[in-house]
């Protein structure tokens, strides 16, 4: 029998979900950073910052990065390893990973200390304790089976590696959650449609949002996937939380 899941606010089959989401970034891959600006405007990039000041990331160290994306965060991660140490990109989607790749040539870094590599985040192409640091932004809502992806993320951290996320998540200040719905279903899929052409993809960002757990329920999938001292940080009021756990042993 075929279990289903949710694909936005949509029940379909758990088999066609990873092909959906495919093609969802597939069409927005070109315009993804731009459309980052104007939705937000411009706070993902304090969002990814405070992410990257917090990352256990040090000289000598390797580090994964997975749904990398354009390669932002995987970027910040680099200088902060300086010279010495490597930085994995893997996003299962071959056009986002294109975008990933091309940020880490434009900046020289292709050549010894980043690598790009396709893979399912949910089922990583790696062998047990390969890396000191696994980081996710604004990806793992999009997998057909979140604790899965969190066992893998896991299973690849050394012991006393950090495991670190930042996702949406939901509002906790009081009215923050009635205008960011009014913002969120009314501005962006318009937004989405007027900049990339693909409504349909910006509907789906917002309605995947709404169906991912809230900080406390997302903290615990963290700690039964194994992590140790998981804890969490709001930003924006909710609207995006900051998670962070361990691997002890």
């Amino acid at each position: 029998m075929n279990e289903s899941t949710h694909f936005g606010l949509k029940s379909v089959p758990a088999s066609e979900k990873a092909s959906l989401v495919m093609g969802v970034f597939s069409s927005v891959a070109g315009n993804y950073d731009l459309m980052n600006d104007l939705m937000s405007g411009g706070l993902h990039r304090l969002w990814k910052r405070r992410m990257l000041s917090v990352a256990a990331a040090r000289p000598g160290m390797r580090i994964l990065d997975v749904a990398a994306g354009s390669g932002d965060i995987a970027l910040g991660l680099s200088r902060k390893l300086g010279d010495k140490g490597r930085v994995v990109l893997t996003d299962l989607n071959g056009p986002m990973l294109a975008e990933g790749a091309r940020c880490m040539l434009d900046h020289g870094l292709l050549s010894g200390r980043a690598d790009c590599i396709q893979s399912d985040g949910s089922r990583l192409a790696f062998r047990d304790n390969s890396f000191d640091v696994v980081s996710i932004a604004f990806g793992i809502r999009n997998f057909t089976d979140i604790e899965a992806g969190l066992a893998e993320f896991h299973r690849v951290l050394r012991p006393g590696g950090q495991f670190i996320c930042l996702e949406f998540s939901h509002p906790v200040l009081p009215l923050l959650d009635v205008a960011y719905d009014a913002y969120s279903f009314n501005i962006i899929p318009a937004l989405g449609e007027w900049v990339t052409g693909d409504r349909d993809a910006y509907q789906y960002l917002v309605e995947s949002i709404r169906r991912f757990p809230d900080q406390k329920r997302f903290e615990k999938l963290i700690s039964w996937a194994g992590f140790e001292l998981a804890k969490y940080e709001n930003m924006t009021g909710g609207i995006v939380a900051l998670h962070r756990g361990y691997k002890i042993k």
